[in-house]
């Protein structure tokens, strides 16, 4: 037995030392390692994981057959298996369509695809930025909901032909008119491209992951999904508290100040990455925890609170007069 050891390990070193590696198949390994753990990770991440689960039992319940002999079991899977590459192509439709757009929104592609605009020009300038700010927290005050969209390096086509062209001058008096309550086209969402409002009462995809705060309503749901289908960032004011929020990135930044949100919208002329706003989202997310925390900072909990309240109370105020 061990005779027949020694000679299979060397047959494998026989056959190892007969390989000869270029570096061009260095290479290739080291590509084909990357794209099978993305692979993976994309995978891990998405509904891909519980379906691909489910065809791996499928698949050993077939070898199974074959091993057992089961004749009618393996003929029906034989005639299945070549239309298993078009059923993938539908069950993975989405995460598909999801990972091909993350691969569009990279910095390399985004390189070579981008506008013509010039690097000077700004699509969002600050006048246009505090028109929008003043809106959300007027309409904050008045506890009206909004959800404004803004366009970014991806056309917002399909969204806009689901609402109603507008296409007039962005100002804070109009964004209040648009959602102003029981008017025509307060429902749904409006659509900005730099100093423009193209587009009202248009539908939002509605987020499908399951890791959202169950106290977010669809309104914050749809501003989510939409971050995570496209580079958009989405302005949402809540009708039930009053608080301003920023959707990007799939990543939600809550009860912002006005300083707060007009800070992050000057940003958005930036090249973010998804990850460097998870990190941004998860950092405030920290931040507001320790603000909050009775064991933290307990003589600080009302306080802070209270400012970031009476802030917007006195710059709401302010706006209106």
């Amino acid at each position: 037995m061990l005779n027949g050891i020694r000679e299979f390990l060397r047959n494998i070193l026989h056959q190892i030392q007969a390989v000869r590696i270029a570096p061009k198949n260095i290479l290739e390994i080291l590509v084909l390692a990357v794209l099978v753990y993305y692979l993976i990770l994309w995978i891990k991440r998405s509904r891909a994981w519980v379906l691909l689960r489910g065809i791996v039992v499928l698949l050993i319940f077939v070898l199974l057959a074959k091993l057992f002999e089961l004749n009618v079991i393996s003929f029906i899977a034989d005639r299945t298996l070549s239309i298993l590459v078009i059923a993938l192509l539908v069950l993975f439709q989405p995460e598909l369509r999801a990972a091909l757009e993350q691969i569009g929104q990279g910095k390399f592609i985004r390189y070579f695809l981008r506008s013509n605009r010039s690097q000077t020009e700004k699509m969002y300038p600050p006048e246009a930025i505090k028109e929008i700010v003043d809106a959300s927290f007027i309409m904050g005050r008045n506890k009206t909901g909004a959800l404004i969209c803004l366009e970014r390096e991806i056309e917002l086509k399909h969204v806009i032909s689901s609402g109603i062209r507008i296409d007039g001058v962005l100002t804070s008096a109009l964004l209040i008119n648009i959602f102003e309550k029981n008017t025509p086209l307060h429902d749904g969402a409006v659509v900005l491209q730099g100093n423009k409002v193209t587009a009202a009462t248009c539908y939002l995809p509605m987020s499908e992951n399951k890791d959202i705060s169950k106290e977010l309503g669809t309104r914050h749901r749809a501003a989510i999904g939409l971050s995570e289908e496209t580079d958009s960032w989405i302005v949402v004011v809540s009708e039930e508290t009053g608080d301003v929020s920023l959707a990007r990135g799939g990543e939600l930044l809550r009860g912002l100040t006005p300083d707060e949100l007009r800070a992050e919208l000057l940003k958005i002329e930036d090249d973010f990455s998804a990850e460097k706003l998870r990190q941004e989202a998860e950092n405030r997310r920290l931040r507001s925890r320790r603000r909050i925390s009775g064991k933290e900072v307990p003589e600080l909990q009302t306080q802070a609170v209270t400012e970031d309240a009476e802030e917007g109370e006195r710059y709401a105020e302010k706006i209106s007069e």
